[in-house]
Order: C-alpha cells, then structure tokens, then sequence
C-alpha cells in the first residue's frame, strides 16, 4: 500500500489514465491537483480533462500566459459545466502561476479531449471548418452548405433521425471537402510551418479533426434504429473520436514528456463494459499504446455530498476504508475478492468498484471524503 503515485509509472509511461468513479465528488478533482504537481516534477508536461478539446485551446493559451482573465477562460475553455468547479479553477489558476517566466519546453501544456458534443446535441461544423480553410488561405464557400448553424445543434438533430442533417447531400459534401482540407493541411505542412508556426499548424489540424469528428457524429446521429442502438453507436461514436483526441495530444507532446489524463472511470479503463457495445476510449488507447498507457481507477468511500454511507465491510471500498483513512494508493492486484457496492443510488452517479473493473487497471486510488483529504 501506498500514497506515491510514483510507484504506478512503469517506464516507458507515456500517458497515465487518472479516473473517478463519479463527476459528483470534490475530493478527486482536488486530490488530483495535489497528484499532478509531483507528476509534473517527474517530468510530465501535459494534462488533458474531460472537457472539449477545441475549447480546451483557449485555457491552454491562458496557462501559457496569453491574454485574458480566469473567469472569462472558466466560462469559455470548458464545457459540460466543468470550469464550474472549483478544482479546475484552482487547476488552471496553478498551471499559469507555474508555466510564469518558465521556457518553453519546461511549460505545461492543458488539453481537453472530449468531443464537441453534449448528451443530446452536437455543435455544427462550421467554426472549424472556417478556421482550417483560414488557415489555409483558401477561397471556399461553406455558408450554402452549413445553412443554419442551430439546425445541427438542435436537441432534436441527434434524438430523431428523420431531423439530423447527417445524411443530407449538403452534410455529405461538406465531408468531403473536410476531408480535402485535411490532406492539403499535411501537404502544405512545411510552408505553413515555416510561414506561422508549429504550435498554429496543430492548432488548425485540431479544429479541422474536431469539424470532421462532428460531421461523423451527425452522420451516425441519422442512422434509423431503436433509441438503444443509436445511443449506443453515437456512445461508441465520441469515445472513437476521444481516443483519437489523446493519440493527437501525444503526437503533441510526445517530445516534451507524458501526459495526466482524468476523466471518469469509464473513459480511462482499459475494458469494454460487457453490457455495452462498443469499446471505451481507454480501451482503444490501450491497444494502440500498450505498455505506454497506465490506468489508475477512482474509488469512493464515505461522502456527504453524494449522501453516501459508509461501505459496507465485505465489499472492496469496505476494505479500501480501513486501510485508507483519508486517500491511498494500491495496486490492483493486491485487492483481495470482495462484494460489489449496492447502497448506491442513480442520484449519486457512483459506479462501485467490481472484478472486471480491476482486472484492467493498474492501482486503485481511494478516497474518503468523509475525512479531510
């Protein structure tokens, strides 16, 4: 048993996957905080949440002490209401003060990973297609095809196919000259390099993948079918465009050193949830990344802002709570066989621990908010 999280990066560690098994509870957020500071002194340069990945730019550009102030950058840089929390704020506030007066290949960078969508809508394109064609110096019109910007974000565009504008001719070409856009970006690689900079061309190359990720997931959000199956392949549809998201990051910042990602438990597992049907980003990372990726999955005792009690004794946060009276971390394999939590309620959004769960990640960090962590 331990509390150094220096103990959980077998080396060639490249991207370490920090999860919670709820988005409800202070304590991962602020505990996380607290984790990465001894994570950057080991090297690493990078964090990416949960959190959109174009929007993520603009926090990026404050940490690196761009313009701006922190209530505006926690409006603006994060979606699903997550520049509302506290940890973030406080999150990004040190990654500023930290990166202030520090060269640049010793800065940390932020990211978000998630796509551009939320439960029951997704963005249109149009923004990130512009900025690449922009970049680009291209004359191309898009405003016939995009049409109104609020038909493709509409509630109703991704809960009833007959509405989505997916499949539309207009949404079919606009893939395609997605797509052409893409290749061009590559081609002109170097001129655009050498004309702007590295750090712009990555940046037009994540609006343009966001823009195309988008037309895909509007494309997916057409497909008739049971309510079941289309939730289920729009889910499979933004964990495939996730996994893409890290694997960019680390193109990113694969020179510079790894990178935290947090994110839910589900994300960051290397397993598929045999109740689903399709594959976690985790899961995807892990296969491409192999040994390069670690996961540590989040576990929750006591909490009085979920209104959770005491584990049980025989369960596995049960054992946790009495090793643990704050936080810890411990390897997984060192969990003896216990019972899945049951005094679990939707309201509390807390996905106990269980044997697949554990059987596909690397440490368990434990948490009792119940004490003061």
């Amino acid at each position: 048993m331990s509390k150094d999280i220096q103990d959980f990066l077998p080396p060639p560690g490249e991207l370490l996957g920090l999860g919670e098994p709820t988005h409800q509870e202070p304590a991962f957020g602020l505990l996380r905080n607290e984790l990465f500071t001894v994570l950057v002194e080991q090297g690493f340069r990078s964090i990416a949440l949960e959190s959109d990945r174009v929007r993520g730019l603009l926090v990026d550009d404050f940490v690196q002490g761009g313009a701006g102030d922190l209530d505006t950058v926690m409006t603006e840089g994060f979606s699903h209401r997550f520049g509302e929390l506290t940890a973030n704020r406080r999150l990004v506030g040190w990654l500023r003060e930290y990166n202030a007066g520090r060269p640049a290949d010793e800065r940390v960078s932020f990211h978000g990973f998630d796509a551009s969508t939320e439960n029951t809508s997704a963005a249109s394109p149009r923004i990130y297609l512009e900025h690449a064609r922009d970049y680009l110096g291209l004359e191309l019109e898009l405003d016939r095809l995009l049409g109104d910007d609020k038909a493709w974000s509409r509630d109703e565009a991704i809960l009833d196919p007959a509405q989505s504008l997916g499949d539309t001719a207009s949404a079919l070409q606009l893939r395609v000259i997605a797509d052409d856009l893409l290749t061009t970006l590559y081609a002109r690689a170097p001129e655009r390099i050498a004309a702007t900079s590295r750090a712009d061309w990555y940046r037009a190359r994540t609006y343009l993948t966001t823009g195309i990720g988008l037309l895909r997931y509007h494309k997916q959000a057409s497909v008739p079918g049971s309510q079941a199956v289309r939730i289920a392949r729009l889910m499979a549809a933004r964990d495939s465009l996730m996994a893409q998201n890290l694997l960019d990051i680390r193109s990113i910042e694969g020179q510079r050193g790894p990178t935290l990602v947090f994110a839910h438990n589900a994300l960051v597992q290397r397993m598929t949830d045999p109740n689903r049907d399709w594959y976690s980003a985790g899961s995807i990372v892990a296969e491409l990344l192999g040994e390069r990726y670690t996961v540590i999955a989040g576990s929750l005792g006591r909490s009085e802002t979920l209104g959770l009690m005491e584990p049980a004794a025989d369960t596995y946060e049960g054992g946790l709570q009495r090793t643990f009276s704050t936080w810890g971390l411990t390897p997984s394999v060192a969990l003896q066989p216990a019972r899945t939590r049951t005094d679990i309620s939707p309201q509390q959004g807390y996905f106990p621990l269980d044997q697949p769960l554990l059987d596909h990640v690397d440490a368990v960090l434990h948490i009792n908010a119940g004490a003061h962590v």
